[in-house]
């Protein structure tokens, strides 16, 4: 299947609505019907404002994390929308690839 791949960027301590911004973007892209995705904790990184951000034993809050998709191009217009609409601050990735599944589903 054609479709794209979307990481989103962030870090643990980014909220919306009240959760950390990974967590809400995993579960809002599961309701929008989105077939998957995974958090990925980064040890270091940094963003626009070239702050380090680090996973440190004392302060994991800063940890930077990824939230990665694959998906068609219905469903990233759906997402998309749907973020825009929630009015979340995140820088994403997008790029063309193509995706499928292999061998037999686990019994």
């Amino acid at each position: 299947m054609k479709g794209y791949q979307i990481t989103f960027f962030t870090q643990q301590d980014h909220m919306h609505r009240n959760k950390p911004a990974a967590e809400w973007l995993m579960h809002a892209a599961r309701e929008l019907g989105v077939r998957g995705a995974t958090v990925i904790s980064g040890t270091e990184g940094y963003g626009k404002h070239r702050k380090i951000h680090s996973a440190r034993f004392f302060e994991l809050a800063d940890q930077p994390q990824e939230v990665l998709m694959a998906m068609s191009e219905e469903e990233a217009v759906r997402l998309f929308a749907f973020l825009e609409q929630e009015g979340i601050h995140l820088f994403y990735v997008k790029s063309v690839v193509e995706y499928g599944t292999l061998g037999e589903l686990d019994q």
